[in-house]
């Protein structure tokens, strides 16, 4: 499976649930849905999955790594903005686009809970994300939201 896909998709995710005001499992059930539509309509067109040049289906991605992300960040979804807000200097999180917060919420929880990701990996992988879907300007200050976040919690670790 693949861990990046995956994260891109949980990302996505919890934009959508953010969007619609949907919880996570209502946006689980609509992306199942989704793609056997997509599928379906490949096949009527005799191209096989692997031909889209998008590449969205979700054979490479890690659904169980997608669900327990959803789930978790969504039960912990206070906490962390706390966390996040600590850190954003002269911005209120309510000011940020909502793909930022995305992204800031899954890295953010990644450090903190996933212990079998390190944190460079997942600063570096939120840098990625926020590379492709936000403005240049975003990846500095997601950049250092996510390490100070780090570095807080190294600091309460030792």
């Amino acid at each position: 499976m693949n861990r990046k896909k995956s994260r891109e998709v949980t990302m996505k995710l919890l934009f959508e649930s953010m969007i619609k005001g949907e919880d996570y499992k209502t946006i689980l059930d609509d992306l199942r849905e989704s793609n056997e539509k997509e599928e379906s309509t490949m096949e009527l067109m005799g191209m096989k999955m692997e031909e889209d040049p998008e590449d969205t289906s979700l054979d490479q991605v890690d659904m169980g790594y997608v669900i327990n992300m959803m789930k978790n960040i969504q039960e912990n979804e206070d906490m962390l903005d706390e966390k996040i807000k600590k850190y954003l200097k002269g911005w209120k999180i309510n000011r940020i686009s909502k793909v930022e917060l995305a992204i800031l919420r899954l890295c953010t929880y990644e450090i903190l809970f996933e212990e079998d990701i390190p944190e460079r990996v997942s600063i570096n992988e939120a840098i990625e994300l926020t590379k492709k879907y936000c403005d240049d300007k975003s990846k500095n200050y997601i950049n250092a939201v996510l390490d100070n976040i780090a570095k807080e919690v190294k600091g309460e670790l030792s």
